[in-house]
Order: structure tokens, then sequence, then C-alpha cells
């Protein structure tokens, strides 16, 4: 079938030879120069024809590979009403993330940031039996989250394109099963689409359920960080990393009370004790649900507030303030310990484990204690792993030390488990004539975080170089400037389009050769044909855009290379 010949003299594309000023990653700068983007507002991007290509081809992959498991694409509304989201508890646990608004009557509404909710509704009413299910629904839709800084173009906007698909199923063995189905689908997803990625473990946050992983793009743009082990299979988003609770049988003195003025940080008391940080206990002070709580960490650690949150949702936890302390005596600002903390929750990390000993604070003013023993001298309440992950911590499989590095998120999946069937009573007859409440899983791709990802990974010097896949084109036919090199690369366009090759024939009239093959290279299609200085004779020079390997040929030749 013959493919359509697009022209660049009637393409609405405008490039550019410099960096927007506002950009900071490399998606940004070169979707912009290479006429894909547009910035419409902060966070809001219009997708130019060129760029629409490029997220309709990833669409495109993500839907035959969703069909081929089985799954069903239907489209939901992105304006929503409240009501749903405040069964689920979501409508306040998403907080500021959330686009609100009122209709002429005064009803409330939001623009959907995912749709568990909606899905959980759809199934409960088309849904009665067990021999409707399962059953594996899917949509490609806009999505909205009102981010308070967005950024790295768009890859971090308040306005983007998402894959979200759910599997409802009757047993937790069907739901392992849609699970594993999903997660080979992404597999092959992202295998087509020409991205370098690890599957790594992840934490739930605000979708609930049970077990999840995220599929990360490695990046430098990235805004995830992840740990991968260099000697087994093991990778985790660093806020799902644990560290194993290992009791201490060493044999420890007595609790001894330091004078130590002036040292309310960790810094100025391991100076002023000249011991290292690792042998000090940090107790940060945070408020769960304007309770007054106590981490504590090894003083050369940093508590992960992200972590510590996740642990701990619902509740919302805050940093305390120099008013939290009036009327607290118990509570001595820089000098807390968590010996005799009698009224306040003490969490700690696995790393504060049982026997351990540690120089903590006295809860008295300028004085510290040493020889503070966790489960001789205080009691820990609950151990939940909350430091910031480091290069070299030891792995929880095999204990090699980790690597740390950046990364996309492009894809997660979730086992919800009955979370939303139980918010919503989704339950359907089973086979022995009695309700069985249904078992939910949540999988998402970010079709237009996946197209940053990819410009991130694959450009180079020059610009954009897209796997052929998800190119907006399979060729870029340039015609070098003369009126006979024009008339050869129509030609030749013509030709690979009536074999059904996607074609891009630039044979703008006025433009000088140098700035054609500059936008060729910025604009990143895949395979590059020239008419050139031999046109006269019929030969053409060919170019990978990626490897830079160029070779003359014939027209025949060309073309039938290009349609192997």
């Amino acid at each position: 079938m013959a493919a359509q010949v697009q022209r660049m003299s009637r393409l609405m594309v405008k490039t550019l030879r410099d960096d927007p000023a506002d950009a900071e990653t490399l998606n940004h700068k070169l979707l912009v120069r290479a006429g894909y983007v547009r910035r419409t507002s902060a966070g809001i991007w219009t997708w130019l024809p060129l760029g629409k290509k490029v997220l309709e081809n990833v669409s495109r992959v993500v839907r035959e590979e969703m069909d081929a498991i089985g799954a069903q694409e239907v489209l939901l509304p992105a304006l929503l009403p409240k009501e749903p989201y405040e069964a689920s508890g979501r409508y306040d646990e998403y907080g500021d993330l959330l686009f609100r608004l009122r209709d002429r009557k005064g009803a409330e509404y939001l623009l959907g940031p995912t749709h568990e909710e909606i899905f959980t509704q759809v199934v409960k009413d088309q849904c009665s039996s067990y021999k409707d299910l399962p059953v594996m629904l899917y949509q490609i839709q806009t999505k909205y989250r009102d981010e308070a800084r967005p950024r790295a173009g768009v890859l971090r906007g308040r306005e983007f394109q998402m894959k979200d698909s759910y599997s409802f199923d009757t047993t937790d063995e069907g739901l392992a099963e849609s699970y594993a189905l999903h997660r080979a689908a992404y597999q092959k997803i992202f295998q087509r689409l020409g991205l370098d990625f690890r599957i790594v473990s992840a934490v739930s946050g605000a979708m609930g359920g049970s077990a999840s992983e995220e599929f990360l793009a490695p990046a430098p743009a990235g805004e995830d960080t992840f740990v991968d082990c260099p000697a087994c299979d093991y990778a985790a988003n660093t806020e799902a990393v644990t560290f194993k609770l290992a009791p201490v049988a060493d044999e420890h003195p007595a609790v001894e009370e330091l004078d130590t003025p002036d040292t309310p940080t960790i810094e100025s008391l391991a100076e002023h004790l000249g011991v290292p940080a690792s042998a000090t206990l940090k107790n940060l002070l945070v408020k769960v649900d304007g309770e007054i709580v106590a981490v504590g960490v090894p003083g050369d650690r940093e508590v992960d507030l992200g972590k510590l949150g996740e642990h701990l949702a619902p509740a919302v936890v805050d940093l305390v303030t120099a008013d939290d302390f009036t009327g607290r005596p118990d509570l001595v600002r820089g000098y807390v310990g968590p010996q005799g903390l009698d009224k306040v929750r003490y969490i700690a990390d696995p790393r504060v484990a049982p026997g351990t000993a540690w120089i903590t604070g006295a809860n008295k003013a300028d004085k510290h204690a040493k020889n503070v023993v966790a489960g001789r001298d205080f009691e820990v309440d609950d151990y939940l792993d909350v430091v910031v992950v480091q290069e070299g911590d030891p792995c929880p499989s095999c204990g090699t030390g980790l690597k740390l590095g950046r990364a996309i998120e492009i894809g997660h999946i979730f086992q919800l488990g009955r979370k939303y069937a139980d918010t919503f009573q989704l339950d359907v007859l089973g086979q022995n004539g009695k309700p069985v409440r249904v078992t939910m899983g949540s999988y998402g791709i970010g079709v237009s975080r996946a197209v940053a990802a990819l410009a991130e990974q694959t450009a180079d010097e020059q610009g954009l170089c897209w796997p052929s896949e998800i190119a907006p084109a399979d060729v870029h036919v340039v015609a070098a400037g003369k009126a006979l090199q024009t008339e050869l690369a129509v030609d030749v366009a013509d030709q690979l389009a009536a074999a059904g090759l996607r074609v891009l024939v630039d044979e703008r009239a006025g433009v000088s050769p140098g700035v054609k093959f500059t936008d060729a290279e910025l604009i990143g299609i895949p395979k590059i044909l020239v008419a050139g200085r031999r046109s006269g004779e019929g030969v053409v020079e060919l170019k990978d855009r990626r490897t830079g390997e160029r070779e003359e040929l014939t027209v025949a030749e060309a073309v039938a290379r290009l349609r192997a």
C-alpha cells in the first residue's frame, strides 16, 4: 500500500539553531528546536505535526501489544465528579495535585489524574457474573496533575498522555496472571520503542495495593533514583530498598552522660567528641497527623521524608517547627535522645537494631549520652526503612554494594487487590451463586513521557535520532538545491512512498544545502537520502542517521535497500 509523501515546503515546522532559554534537559531543547512541540504555558504543550506523528506511533505500539494480550480499549471522560474520589479517599490524598473545578450549578468536579475509581464503577455496571470475568480494559487519554514546578519539557507536565489499563479477576491467582501478562506486554512495548529500561521494585503510593514494579529508562534528566546490583538481578526504586534488621549481641557499658556545650547538630557533636558521625544517633522530630513522632537514624544518614511518608500514608507527615517545642519540656531542641521519650512514638531505621550502641541526646541542654543501647535503654515502636539510600549500601538479596542511577519512569504496574472493589462494593456472582469480591490490577504507561525518554536516550550532538518504530518518517530525502537534484529527490520520494515507506522530502526552494542537512540531522529520521552532485547520473547518497555511515547507490539500489 502506497504511503504519503510529506513535503518540507508544506510542513508546518520551524527549526531553531539555538536552545530555548528556559530549557534545561536534552529532550526539552531538541523537541523544541526540531519543531516537534511548542510551549503553550507552564507544563502545557502543543504537539506540532512531527511531534504528533511520534506520539501517535508510540500509542500505536502500545495499542498493538495491549490488544495482543486480550485487553479491550475504551475511552472514559477526563472531567470527573468528585464523589468517587471522595469515596476512595484520594480526593484528599492527592491534595494540590488535583485540578478542581465547579460547574455553573456549583457541582464539584476534577480533571482525572488516573481512573481506578471510574473503571471500577464501569465494571460494576457491566459485569454481574464470574462468567463476565476476567476482563482487561485500557485507554490512552490525556491526564491532568497540577504540578507545582513543571519542568523538563514534556517529561513533567500538567497535562500529559497516558495509557492506563485495569484488570478485574475473581481470584488472587487470576490477578497474578493478569499482572504477568501486562508485565510481559510492557517489556515488548519498550523493546519495540527502542528504549533502554530497567524493571525495579517500587512502592504503591496514592494508588494503593500491594505489589508494584516500575519500568525506568536510565537518563541524566530522570527524576527517579534507582539502585542496581552489579552481582545479581536486584533493582529497585530507592524508596523501595529495604535493609535487613540484624540484632547485635555485644555487651556495652552503662549509659554515661557527657558535657557537650553548643553541639546541637551531628556535625558539631562529632567534631567536639572526635568521633565519626556514624557513631551518633540522629533523632528527627516530625508531626504525623499533628502528633509529634521521633525518627532515629545513624548520624551519618539522612531521613528520606518521601519514604517515611509512603510508610505512614495516608497520614500527613510534616517537620516540626520551633512552636512545637513550646510546653514540651521533654523535648530539648538539638539534644533529643530516645531514652526517656515516654510520650513520643519512636520510629527507627533497621540500622538502629537491638543491641547497637549510640551517642545521642541526653534530653538536657548541652548534654549528650554515650553507650545508649537499643532494646536496653530505649524501645523502638516501629522499625521502618527511612534512610536515604547511598551508593555502596548492601544489596538486600546478596549483600553486594549497590549502584545508584537516575532514570525516567515510563511505566508502573500495581497489584491493587480489593482496595477499590471494597470501596465500591464490586462483587459478581460466583460459581456457587454467592457474591465474590473482585480483585484488581492497575497498569500505566506514560506515552508522552516515552517520547521524552527516547529523545534523552537516543539523541546525539547533531540532534534527535529516533528508532525506526516511532520516527515520524522512514526516510528523509534531501534535495541539495539545484533543479535537477530537486526533481530527482521528488521522484525518489514518490517511488519510496509507492513501496510503502513513509517519506519526508526537503525540496524547499531558496534554502541552502547546509541548512537542509542540518535540519535533517536535527529532525532525526533514521535514514537520510541525499540527491546531490551525482544526481545527473541517477546516483544518490544514503546515510544512516545513527551510525553516520554513508553509501552511494543508484536510485533503484537505494529504493531496494530501503524496502528490505
